[in-house]
């Protein structure tokens, strides 16, 4: 009997391995073509750009989109796009109101989690539910009403008009900081407490060093959303130039200059590629704080 069930036995656990290898191969080759297909679906785009940006404008209407160009050393339309469109004025005019936005953004996201989530005061739902409800509610059909706060205040065609509304209309960092907070242990702030720490003490020396994860995710989310950002700029900002509102230059009534648009884009992206390339560790690390506890 035992020489019956033993080859039986064994051809059935080499049936089971033969399996386990053919979806183990199925599995490898499956993740590697979706990440072919999105490395194509992303470098696609930025390939046609990068094409157009170093053609002529006679070559770029003669030719096709996915054609290369004849000279790969052809700059004039990035010099074109620089000068022309003042992007050096849209960068400087950038960095100011994203670097103020995003400092306000970190100092008054940290502060309101830190009082939701270690407060227990009435009407603690009813705000947290305001919130929820804040970003269900579209922008666009607040804009009449923004705008008239923004020209009653006086801030109009200035960049604290822009600083204002970067700064208060960031709900998801809240959020953000809000689940990182929670698995930041509460027993930190009652011996620091017993040291005889305050509560701001506590908020700056204990709580707010250890969110550098979710700071520098909201620092990359908030800060591209912010540089790419060209319809608040265009409305609020008319008579001086973001880097989003530069290219709307080369834009006319009588047509485009697409190859200096496409110059101009691919100045405006290396900046962010930069950014996400040296934050993308913590990126991660941000998103996935406090989602398993």
């Amino acid at each position: 009997m035992t020489a019956t069930i033993a080859p039986s036995t064994g051809r059935r656990r080499s049936a089971r391995t033969l399996g386990q290898r053919v979806r183990g191969v199925s599995a490898t080759t499956a993740k590697y073509l979706s990440l072919i297909v999105a490395a194509v679906v992303t470098l696609l785009p930025l390939s046609v750009l990068l094409f157009a940006s170093l053609k002529t404008a006679p070559e770029y209407a003669q030719t096709g989109p996915f054609d290369a160009p004849q000279n790969w050393f052809h700059f004039d339309n990035f010099v074109t796009a620089f000068t022309s469109g003042k992007m050096l004025e849209g960068f400087i005019n950038t960095t100011i109101v994203l670097v103020v936005s995003l400092v306000g953004t970190i100092l008054l996201g940290t502060m309101a989690a830190y009082a939701l989530d270690r407060f227990a005061f009435r009407g603690k739902k009813l705000v947290m539910g305001l919130f929820l409800l804040a970003t269900l509610i579209p922008s666009v059909t607040s804009q009449v009403a923004t705008f008239q706060l923004i020209n009653g205040l006086g801030l109009y065609d200035t960049k604290a008009a822009l600083i204002l509304l970067f700064m208060g209309t960031d709900i998801i960092a809240i959020y953000l900081f809000i689940q990182f907070m929670q698995s930041i242990p509460v027993s930190l702030d009652e011996a620091a407490m017993i040291d005889g720490a305050n509560r701001w003490t506590i908020y700056w020396r204990v709580v707010l060093p250890l969110l550098k994860p979710a700071i520098a995710t909201v620092v990359i989310i908030k800060g591209i959303a912010v540089y790419n950002e060209f319809y608040a700029p265009f409305l609020y900002l008319p008579s001086e130039g973001m880097i989003s509102t530069s290219l709307f230059r080369f834009k006319g009534p009588f047509g485009a200059q697409w190859e200096v648009i496409a110059a101009g884009t691919i100045v405006v992206i290396i900046p962010t590629l930069i950014a996400f390339l040296l934050l993308q560790r913590w990126i991660y690390k941000g998103l996935t704080a406090g989602a398993v506890k």
